[in-house]
Formats: C-alpha cells, structure tokens, sequence
C-alpha cells in the first residue's frame, strides 16, 4: 500500500423504525504500517460546524479505534463481542456513546484494505441504531467502488 491513499467511508444506520440513514465520506489521506498496526489520518469538514475534523482509523485483524478531533471529539473503539463506551465532544455538548460491536470483517491485499463493521449505537445509555460502517482504502489515483 502506498503511503497516500484514497479512503471511502460509507455508514448506514438502521433506527427501529427500519429508516436508513447513510452516511458517506470520501477523501484522500495517508497510509502507515507500524508495530503490526494499520494508520489511516484524513482531514473531514463536518457540515454545520467551522474548521476541518482530524481523523485517524488505526486498525488491525482484531480491533479498530477511530479518533476524531477538531470540530468534533470522539474515540470510537470497535472491539468484536465487547462493549465500549466513550464521550463524544461535539460543538453543541458532550455526549456519552456506546459502541457493541457485533463483527469486524477484514479483507487486506496489496491494492487494497477494507473493513466492515457491525455494531449497535447508544446515546447516553438509550439505544439508538443498529450500523454498519464500511472503510476502503486504496492507493491514490485508484477508482473507488462503493458496493464492492
């Protein structure tokens, strides 16, 4: 994998209801290996708030954390069968979300490394969605293939 990469992010919520909510990011960002670990730091304008959002995914086989810092901060830690919780600092206040993941698939070649994750979000100990959030990371100047 090249150091500059092109990184798809495509997250959909599913409330009780059965509504979707998608949610959808692509961007360039760059790419390291380290300590069997896999980093992945992209810059994010979040719409409605000033400023640019630092995102970090670091990631390996058994667990992924996604750091958000800026206009919003989070630490979102997905760990297979155990739950997490964490604050997430938003420009409108803080908030206490809980992460349960259900499955992390992961998929690495040389061209490319994707991530599917399934887990159920809180919001201050209530029950908000199931999700799903896919990440794809390709070198730079690659097509990205959203159903893949």
């Amino acid at each position: 994998m090249t150091k500059d990469v092109l990184v798809s992010i495509c997250g959909t919520q599913y409330d009780d209801s059965g509504s979707q909510m998608p949610i959808e990011v692509i961007t360039t960002g760059d790419y390291y290996f380290k300590n069997e670990k896999h980093y992945v730091m992209f810059d994010e304008v979040v719409e409605g708030t000033e400023g640019i959002t630092k995102s970090t995914f670091k990631f390996s086989r058994d667990e992924c954390l996604m750091k958000r810092t800026g206009a919003t901060n989070v630490q979102m830690i997905f760990d297979t069968g155990n739950k997490t919780v964490s604050s997430y600092a938003t420009p409108f206040g803080s908030l206490v979300i809980g992460i349960d993941t259900n499955n992390i698939d992961y998929k690495e070649s040389e061209e490319q490394i994707s991530i599917d994750i399934d887990y159920a979000l809180d919001i201050n100990y209530e029950f908000i969605a199931d999700c799903k959030l896919r990440v794809d990371i390709r070198p730079a100047g690659s097509r990205v293939n959203l159903t893949s």
